[in-house]
C-alpha cells in the first residue's frame, strides 16, 4: 500500500528520512520523487504517513487540508475547532491518538473538535488505520493516529547553530491574516526551538455567498522545545505545546442551527484550550540491547462556554486531563527487532455547570487509569517477506460520578505482513483484536445522579485488511479491503445513563494509482466506506464519537516543477451521492446525501537570487462549490438541522522567509 498511503513528495535529489525504509515496489518512484515510509521502523504497511515535505507541499491550514489526498480519511465541519477526523469511517476517539508520544484524552463536548491542532506545528503525521501495533498505545480500537511536532534539528542545516523563519499568510475568504515566527538553534549539546502563530479573521462565506455562522478566526498556537544531548548519546527533551481558540461559534459548534426545538441563542462564546507537555529520554548511540524510550507527559483540554450575557445565563466548563508515560526498549536481534515495555495513563474528565439565574450548580467527574505491558516483534523471515506481530495486556481502574469503582483487564494481539510474489507484485494482510476495556464518557453529559448498576461493559474491536500492490512500468496500482467491528462502544447519555453501549461496523475497499516523472507526480485514489450502528445504517446523531454515513470518495493529486523553478500543483476531491442513510424519527431509510466536487490549485516560487524566500498562491474551492463535507454532522436531518457549509472560493497568499 505504499504508493498511495504514503505522501508523495516533490524534492529534487531527496533521500528518505533517517530510520525510514523503501520497498522494492518503490523503484518506479525513485529519482526526484520520494515516497515517505513509516515513521516507526517496521513492517506495518497499512499506514498513512505525511512527511514534513508533504506538509510543505500541501500547506494545510486545518485538519481537512492535512488529509486532503486520502480518500479513506474524512474530516467533518468547516470550523477548525469543531472538526473531527474519521479513519475508514471510524471516529478518532476510537483510535490511539498521540502528540509527540503523549496520549490525548479530549472528549470534552460532542459539538466541538476532539483534538484541536495547528498543522503549522507539525513535522509529520502517521495513521495506522484499523490494525495498529501493540506499541502504538492502549485503546487502538480502530487504529492509531500520531502527530509529531517540529524539532530544531529538522530546521537547521548541517553546520548551522541558529536560524529562524517568519511567515505571513492572507486568506481572502474571511480576510484572515496569520503571522508565525520560529527561532531555533543549537550550542554544544543544547537545542532549542520557539514557535508562535496568531491568526485573526472575520466570518467566511460559502459557495452561495452566505456567511457561515460562527466561522470567525481567533487562533493562538505555540510550541517550545529544549533538549540536551550528552556526548554519550543520552538525550533529554522537554516540549510544551499549546493551542487556543477563543471565538463566537454556533450555539452547537458543529452545526449551523436546529430548526424548531427549545429557543436558544444562535451562537455563544467557545473558549477552547489544549495543552501538551512532554519530557522524554532516548539514546542517540544505541546498542543492540539498549535502545530505550522513556516518556512522561501531560495533556489537557479545557472548554468554557460563558453564556452570562445570553438568555441562557449560565457558565459551563469541561476539562479533560491525562497523565501518561512509557518506558520501552528496542532489541536488535538476529531475526529482527523486538520493542517491549510498559505504558500507563491516568485520565480525568470534569464538568462544572453553573446556572447564574438560580445559583444552581452541577459538578461531576469520572476517572480512569490503565497500566499496559506490550511487546511488538518485526522481522524479515526471508528477503521477500516482512512480518510484524505483537500483544499487550492492560489493567484498568475506573471511578464513576457517584464514586463507584470498577476494575477490568484484557489482552490484545495483532499480526501483519507482506510478501513479494515477484519484483512487481506484493501482497499483504493484517489482523488485530483489541481490548479497549472501559472508556470515559464525554464531559458535557456527565451526570452526578448516574447509577452505574452492575458496571460498564468492556469495549473490544476486531480489524482486518487484505492488500496488494502492483508495479506496471512507471505506474503503481494498489488495492485494499478492510473491515472493523467495535463491540460495546460506550454510548452514555445524560438522562439515559452511563452504561449504554453500541456496536459499530465499518466495511470498505480502496484503490490507488500513481506515477512519477522527473519533475512531478500524479496519483488517484478511490474508496468505498459502508458504516453501521447496531446492525443498521449509521447516522450522525447516534454516531457521535463512533461513526458517520460515508459512501464513495475519489481523490486526485498532481504536482509539477517548471524549468524556471515554479512549482504548480492541485488536488480534487469527489464525494458521490449517498443514499444508505437512517432516519431516526421513522427508523427507516433517510434522505440521499448530495455529492460534490472540490478543486484546489497552487503555485509556489523561490527566487534564485533570494533562495531563503518562498512565495505561494492558492485558489481553494476553485469552482465555488456550495456543499457540506460528507463527515459534517446533521445532513440526514432534512428540515430539522442546518448543517455547516464549507467556505466558497478563496485566494490564499503567503510569503515565508528563512533567516
Amino acid at each position: 500500500m505504499k504508493p498511495t498511503h504514503a505522501f508523495v513528495c516533490l524534492a529534487a535529489g531527496m533521500t528518505p528520512a533517517a530510520g525510514h525504509a523503501q520497498s522494492n515496489n518503490d523503484e518506479a518512484f525513485l529519482g526526484t520523487i520520494v515516497l515517505e515510509m513509516p515513521a516507526v521502523p517496521g513492517m506495518e504497511d497499512d499506514d498513512i504517513s505525511i512527511s514534513s515535505e508533504g506538509l510543505a507541499l500541501s500547506n494545510p491550514a486545518d485538519l481537512s487540508e492535512l488529509f486532503v489526498a486520502e480518500p479513506t480519511i474524512a474530516v467533518g465541519s468547516s470550523i477548525p475547532m469543531s472538526q473531527k477526523v474519521y479513519v475508514n469511517g471510524i471516529e478518532e476517539n476510537n483510535l490511539a491518538i498521540s502528540i509527540d508520544g503523549a496520549r490525548q484524552n479530549n472528549k470534552v463536548f460532542h459539538h466541538n473538535t476532539t483534538t484541536l491542532i495547528d498543522p503549522a506545528l507539525l513535522k509529520a503525521a502517521r495513521v495506522d488505520p484499523g490494525v495498529a501495533p501493540a506499541d502504538a498505545g492502549p485503546g487502538a480500537l480502530g487504529g492509531a493516529l500520531a502527530y509529531e511536532t517540529k524539532d530544531a534539528s529538522d530546521l537547521l542545516a548541517p553546520g548551522e547553530t541558529f536560524g529562524g523563519r517568519y511567515k505571513l499568510e492572507y486568506d481572502s475568504n474571511g480576510d484572515i491574516f496569520s503571522n508565525s515566527l520560529s527561532v531555533y538553534g543549537r550550542e554544544g549539546g543544547f537545542e532549542y526551538l520557539g514557535f508562535a502563530k496568531v491568526a485573526d479573521g472575520g466570518l467566511r462565506e460559502d459557495g452561495n455567498g452566505d456567511e457561515i455562522i460562527g466561522s470567525g478566526t481567533d487562533l493562538l498556537s505555540g510550541l517550545g522545545k529544549l533538549a540536551y544531548e550528552a556526548q554519550s548519546g543520552d538525550r533529554v527533551e522537554l516540549s510544551y505545546e499549546r493551542v487556543v481558540d477563543d471565538e463566537i461559534r454556533p450555539y452547537r459548534a458543529n452545526l449551523g442551527a436546529i430548526v424548531g426545538g427549545r429557543p436558544l441563542p444562535a451562537d455563544r462564546p467557545y473558549d477552547l484550550e489544549r495543552t501538551n507537555i512532554v519530557l522524554s529520554y532516548s539514546d542517540t548511540t544505541p546498542t543492540a540491547m539498549w535502545n530505550p524510550t522513556a516518556r512522561l507527559a501531560y495533556s489537557g483540554t479545557k472548554l468554557v462556554n460563558d453564556e452570562s450575557a445570553l438568555s441562557t445565563n449560565s457558565i459551563t466548563s469541561g476539562e479533560t486531563m491525562s497523565l501518561s508515560g512509557e518506558f520501552s526498549n528496542r532489541f536488535a536481534l538476529s531475526w529482527g527487532e523486538l520493542n517491549a515495555g510498559l505504558d500507563f495513563y491516568s485520565d480525568e474528565a470534569d464538568l462544572d455547570y453553573l446556572a447564574l439565574s438560580s445559583g444552581a450548580r452541577e459538578a461531576a467527574t469520572e476517572k480512569l487509569s490503565n497500566i499496559g505491558l506490550f511487546a511488538q516483534a518485526r522481522m524479515e523471515p526471508s528477503s521477500n517477506t516482512r512480518l510484524s506481530f505483537g500483544a499487550r495486556a492492560d489493567f484498568q481502574d475506573f471511578e464513576g460520578t457517584d464514586g463507584s469503582s470498577q476494575s477490568e483487564s484484557g489482552l490484545s494481539g495483532n499480526i501483519s505482513g507482506e510478501y513479494d510474489v515477484s519484483d512487481d507484485l506484493t501482497i499483504s494482510a493484517g489482523y488485530s483484536h483489541v481490548w479497549g476495556g472501559l472508556e470515559l464518557a464525554e464531559n458535557y453529559i456527565l451526570n452526578p445522579a448516574w447509577d452505574y448498576g452492575s458496571g460498564i461493559e468492556e469495549v473490544t474491536a476486531d480489524n482486518l485488511y487484505l492488500a496488494a500492490n502492483y508495479t506496471m512500468g512507471a505506474w503503481v496500482l494498489d488495492g485494499k479491503l478492510f473491515a472493523t467491528n467495535i463491540d460495546n462502544a460506550r454510548a452514555a447519555s445524560y438522562r439515559g445513563g452511563p452504561a449504554f453501549t453500541a456496536d459499530v461496523q465499518s466495511r470498505g475497499f480502496e484503490l490507488g494509482l500513481g506515477t512519477a516523472w522527473e519533475d512531478g507526480f500524479f496519483r488517484a485514489g478511490f474508496a468505498r466506506i459502508d458504516t453501521e450502528i447496531n446492525g443498521r445504517s449509521a447516522d450522525s446523531y447516534y454516531g457521535n464519537y463512533l461513526t458517520m454515513p460515508m459512501g464513495d470518495f475519489l481523490t486526485f493529486q498532481v504536482a509539477h516543477r517548471l524549468n524556471n523553478g515554479v512549482l504548480l500543483g492541485g488536488d480534487v476531491q469527489v464525494a458521490f451521492d449517498f443514499d444508505d442513510t437512517y432516519d431516526a424519527a421513522t427508523g427507516g431509510s433517510g434522505p440521499e446525501l448530495d455529492g460534490y466536487t472540490i478543486a484546489n490549485v497552487f503555485a509556489e516560487y523561490t527566487p534564485k537570487r533570494m533562495d531563503n524566500l518562498t512565495l505561494r498562491a492558492e485558489v481553494n474551492n476553485l469552482f465555488d462549490e456550495q456543499y457540506s463535507s460528507r463527515a459534517t454532522y446533521g445532513q440526514e436531518f432534512v428540515g430539522e438541522v442546518e448543517p455547516l457549509t464549507e467556505p466558497g472560493r478563496s485566494i490564499r497568499l503567503s510569503a515565508e522567509i528563512v533567516f
